[in-house]
């Protein structure tokens, strides 16, 4: 519903109760709508969009809607030319034809990266509703060391992390293919993150397209759009790394699986989950949904 997107566009700039008023609806209905899960037609919306996507820019945007079509039907996805034109443009996708064509050099760079879902709304309802990654580095003698994290919001709990000398796709990728392992992953699930290389790359967005993941990110050059990685890492430099003499890879790996691993998901009191760990505050929601 329009009123309830715009209520929620607007959330932390005015009271929800004053907006429902000025709108006209009721206060349990707009939180009916947040709370709601996505239809399967905006699922299939939000897949062909996504693959649409992905596809244009594997082909270095030389396929128009015609050649675009048979792609997709190819992929398993039944949608017509019509069809296909229209999220073309929706999303801004133009074929090289011509000279005048305006080459942009990162189609993904452009779309999808301005839709913030999280919109700093950093609760959650249940486990697997959202997700938050982001990459820091770790300062060893030799360089440095990247390490990147996914957390999930329900019990801030670290459900994939990955370490590396590099930041390439395949560091995000192994540290998202440890959360899935981990999870119960449904359609419908927001993973947020920035706008880096890594995020938009097209290896890492078909993972999330298989899943039927809704990706999310922070606007340009906001870090506060996610706020709660920010603070973890914060947390985590000044509890354990600051703490540690870390001087090469097999320290730095050390150091992080002993901190989340076997202190902050197992331990460490969060202010937010009732100075509960996130283990013991998932634990204590299994058995109250039992």
């Amino acid at each position: 519903m329009v009123k309830y997107a715009l209520i929620e566009s607007l959330r932390g700039e005015h009271a929800v109760m004053k907006m429902c008023r000025w709108a006209h609806v009721s206060r349990s209905g707009y939180y009916k709508w947040r709370c709601r899960r996505p239809s399967d037609t905006e699922l299939r919306r939000f897949e062909a969009e996504r693959l649409l996507i992905n596809l244009f820019t594997r082909f270095k945007s030389r396929y128009g809607s015609p050649r675009m079509t048979v792609e997709l039907n190819e992929c398993g996805l039944p949608i017509s030319e019509n069809t296909v034109a229209k999220l073309m443009a929706k999303q801004g996708l133009m074929a090289r034809n011509g000279k005048g064509y305006k080459y942009f050099p990162d189609v993904l760079a452009r779309n999808h990266v301005s839709d913030n879902l999280l919109r700093r709304n950093f609760q959650a309802s249940k486990p697997n509703e959202k997700w938050v990654s982001d990459i820091t580095y770790i300062k060893v003698e030799k360089g440095f060391v990247y390490l990147a994290v996914i957390m999930d919001l329900f019990s801030r709990k670290i459900i994939g992390w990955s370490l590396d000398t590099t930041m390439t796709n395949q560091l995000i990728i192994d540290a998202f293919k440890m959360a899935v392992a981990s999870r119960d992953v449904e359609p419908g699930l927001i993973l947020h993150s920035d706008r880096g290389v890594q995020y938009r790359s097209w290896e890492y967005q078909q993972l999330l397209l298989d899943e039927k993941i809704r990706p999310s990110m922070s606007r340009k050059g906001n870090c506060w759009d996610n706020a709660a990685m920010e603070s973890f890492f914060a947390r985590f430099k000044v509890e354990a790394l600051y703490a540690e003499d870390v001087t090469t890879k097999k320290e730095a790996y050390s150091c992080v699986f002993d901190y989340i691993e076997l202190f902050y998901n197992s331990h460490r009191r969060h202010s937010t989950l009732g100075y509960k760990s996130p283990n013991h505050f998932e634990s204590a929601y299994e058995k109250m949904s039992a």
